[in-house]
């Protein structure tokens, strides 16, 4: 286990990239996302303090994330082999929680619906990172997100 500190733009993974590490968000935020064949990225995730992100697959399978920071961060970094760490578990029970309801977000809920679980989600964010990664994290358009955050404020 070892402490870095992170530059706001500075890439942590890479896909390709050996995985062995676990990433704690002391201060800061990091975000994982892919980038598809158009060279489009798609945001997976994002961590603010307190949370924990790696890339899901086994230490001997390549990582398919990139992991870098929206902000200066400090991150504890954690191999993969220590069992017992103690940022591990809280954490990562939080992270399987909100993907499993992401998922399912995903699959059957409205961009309305799933722009409110972002809010729920990522309260102490949403002023942190641009609309278009908002949009992104959400499967939607800036364009979409822009008309769904009108249509509430309308509604309110």
């Amino acid at each position: 286990m070892k402490i870095i500190h992170v530059q706001k733009g500075e890439i942590i993974q890479r896909k390709g990239d050996r995985n062995t590490k676990v990433y704690h968000v002391q201060e800061g935020l990091l975000r994982s996302y892919t980038i598809d064949e158009k060279g489009k990225e798609h945001i997976f995730m994002f961590s603010p303090e307190g949370w924990t992100t790696a890339d899901s697959f086994k230490p001997e399978v390549p990582c398919d994330l990139y992991i870098d920071a929206l902000e200066d961060s400090i991150v504890v970094v954690i191999s993969k082999d220590l069992k017992r760490e103690k940022y591990r578990v809280a954490p990562l029970i939080k992270r399987i929680s909100v993907l499993q309801k992401r998922v399912i977000m995903l699959m059957s809920a409205s961009a309305i619906e799933r722009y409110e679980h972002f809010e729920e989600t990522y309260p102490d964010i949403i002023q942190r990172v641009s609309q278009k990664m908002i949009a992104s994290y959400l499967g939607i358009t800036p364009e979409a997100l822009s008309k769904i955050k009108g249509k509430r404020v309308r509604q309110k």
